[in-house]
């Protein structure tokens, strides 16, 4: 069995300043990553992600503990060999003047090439797989200074590829791409790790992206007492059966909802409802119904149920589609959610 890429022991991660003497953010740390994986650290503002990632990157000296890179500590590492192993992809936008796509990819093969810094025909060759293997061919020659921010992304990521590294840190990789980009990039990542058998670490505030996506989290749990932070490792699933994803994520106002997987903005469902239909219709509804704590259950709940509880049902009609409410034996029928969503809400009828 390969050893881990990375371990994390005992470690304590924080600034020592001259005069306010040192400040721990994350201490008594014990984790590691296995090749291939791709891990997200989450946790609350101020947590201390980024000052952890940093740390693992060797940007700032560690306060105490050890970070060992397949084995090997970080501080027995020379700045090339540790340049070969790791790659990062911070969120502070570069300036990249006027190269173009290939151009910055190609810096990611500095590691590699002489005191003259000329390419090989393999460092050609790896540059253009690394574009490639994000999907990034086509924005080769293109100035990265016209690059939208997804493609800028997706350049960034293959700089990071061209260093054929063990470990990629990124720090928020998708801050500032809308959500169908951000889906896109966190696939990106999971699909590289697996195919390059390198290990993927990155922080992240998008949540439910991270919960459906990682292989593994590292849940950043603050300890008001010591005023520093710990973390919890394991599945998506494991830190939600035992409820400290809950626990961590869940304030006024955003609830986490174990057995459905989502975080609920507002109010959470404290009434049921029995919804018929199937597909899309059906999916958004009960989107609609959850925002105003409303629960669909399934049509085969007990009788005694069904004759108590209010009954929607969604159809094609038409080319369109049709909903019904029946409730204390009335029916009424609504040719859009947000109309049936209207009758359910007003005056709070079902809360």
């Amino acid at each position: 069995m390969s050893a881990p890429t990375l371990t994390l022991s005992s470690l304590a991660a924080g600034y020592r300043g001259r005069d306010a003497g040192t400040e721990f953010v994350v201490g008594n740390i014990d984790a590691r990553i296995e090749p291939g994986r791709l891990v997200c650290i989450l946790g609350p503002n101020g947590s201390g992600k980024s000052t952890l990632l940093r740390t693992i990157a060797g940007f700032q000296a560690p306060l105490a503990g050890e970070i060992l890179f397949e084995g090997r500590s970080i501080r027995e590492l020379t700045v090339n060999e540790r340049a070969r192993f790791v790659s990062v992809v911070l969120t502070d936008r570069i300036d990249a003047g006027m190269l173009d796509g290939r151009e910055l990819v190609s810096l990611g093969r500095y590691p590699y090439t002489s005191w003259m810094g000329g390419l090989s025909a393999e460092d050609l060759r790896v540059v253009d797989w690394a574009l490639e293997a994000v999907g990034a061919l086509e924005l080769a020659s293109r100035p990265v200074i016209s690059l939208s921010d997804g493609e800028r992304q997706k350049i960034m990521i293959a700089r990071a590829l061209a260093q054929q590294p063990r470990l990629v840190l990124l720090d928020e990789p998708t801050a500032f791409l809308d959500l169908p980009r951000k889906v896109e990039v966190m696939t990106l990542l999971g699909r590289l790790a697996r195919e390059t058998g390198c290990s993927v670490l990155l922080t992240t505030h998008e949540l439910e992206i991270a919960q459906s996506l990682a292989d593994r989290l590292w849940l950043i749990r603050p300890e008001v007492a010591s005023r520093r932070s710990s973390l919890l490792a394991g599945s998506p699933e494991d830190l939600v059966l035992s409820g400290d994803f809950e626990r961590i994520f869940s304030t006024a106002g955003v609830q986490f909802d174990r057995e459905l997987g989502r975080f609920f903005f507002g109010r959470r469902p404290q009434r049921k409802v029995i919804l018929r239909g199937s597909g899309l219709p059906r999916r958004w509804t009960e989107h609609a119904l959850g925002r105003i704590g409303l629960q669909s259950m399934e049509r085969d709940e007990p009788e005694r149920a069904r004759k108590e509880t209010p009954v929607i049902t969604v159809q094609n009609v038409q080319g369109g589609y049709l909903w019904t409410l029946t409730d204390a034996g009335t029916t009424q029928g609504f040719n859009s959610i947000s109309d049936l969503i209207a009758a359910l809400d007003d005056g709070g009828k079902l809360e």
